[in-house]
């Protein structure tokens, strides 16, 4: 990770679980982090723990609400103002609600779809952007995803949300094939992950049924959120001419 110090790297949905977890993870190792979400306070109480623990990195919270892209622009030509630009940006903002196929609100659909898969490639976009405007050959796009982009699961509620998952695997796999075809060594990688992983989002998921879901997560050691950010400094301490492009983590317990 010592290539990486001192460079700059976006962390959307940095307030809580796998984002905050991934952003100390790299303030651990001296990058300058910009972590994004709707509401700050719990990344500002988070650069602070990470300033009082005396790591060598910085975390800089920044409000942003990623289904506006106006707000995203803006985000990204604040982040070339004050730290001149992203080397690597991890899309880790996501969300589901409960809205099936045959009966669902499309407004629901249109949410996951803005946050899921628009954002994400919006993000994408101008990181890229950013990189190539300072001929930064060497970043690299990490998109975290779900295990949902790889099967469908039995659950209706979940086959809309599922499908923006597919949409992050296809999207992940275009974006390292235009990468290649421009001639970077900029790297694209995509982290599917189970939806078994002790986070705020995994248990709001399922609020539906709070025992049941707790019950599962009680049933078998689960994923931590460190766990996953463990994972995300692995794929970018590989060599630079190592391609990491599916990572697929689950509890070594869980059947599927």
């Amino acid at each position: 990770m010592d290539r990486w110090k001192g460079r700059v790297a976006l962390v959307t949905g940095a307030s809580v679980g796998i984002g905050a977890a991934v952003a100390r993870a790299l303030v651990q190792q001296g990058m300058r982090v910009v972590g994004c979400a709707r509401n700050v306070d719990k990344i500002e109480k988070l650069a602070a723990e990470c300033q009082s623990a005396g790591y060598s990195g910085t975390l800089i919270p920044y409000k942003c609400d990623l289904s506006n892209e106006e707000e995203i622009l803006s985000m990204f030509s604040a982040i070339k103002t004050m730290q001149q630009g992203v080397d690597v940006c991890i899309n880790n903002a996501g969300l589901a609600h409960s809205e099936p196929l045959l009966s669902g609100k499309t407004e629901g659909w249109k949410n996951m779809i803005d946050v899921n898969v628009l954002a994400l490639s919006i993000c994408t976009r101008e990181a890229y952007k950013s990189m190539k405007e300072r001929n930064v050959d060497d970043g690299h796009i990490i998109n975290i995803n779900s295990m949902g982009g790889h099967r469908m699961v039995p659950s209706a509620d979940e086959h809309f949300y599922c499908a923006t998952k597919y949409a992050v695997t296809a999207l992940t796999e275009g974006i390292r094939q235009e990468l290649r075809e421009a001639n970077t060594h900029i790297r694209a990688t995509v982290m599917h992950l189970s939806g078994i992983v002790e986070t705020e989002f995994a248990f709001r998921h399922h609020n539906s049924d709070p025992e049941k879901a707790a019950a599962v997560y009680e049933s078998m050691k689960c994923l931590k959120a460190d766990d996953v950010a463990s994972a995300v400094t692995f794929v970018l301490s590989a060599p630079p001419h190592v391609q990491i492009g599916d990572v697929q983590m689950r509890p070594v317990e869980q059947v599927s």
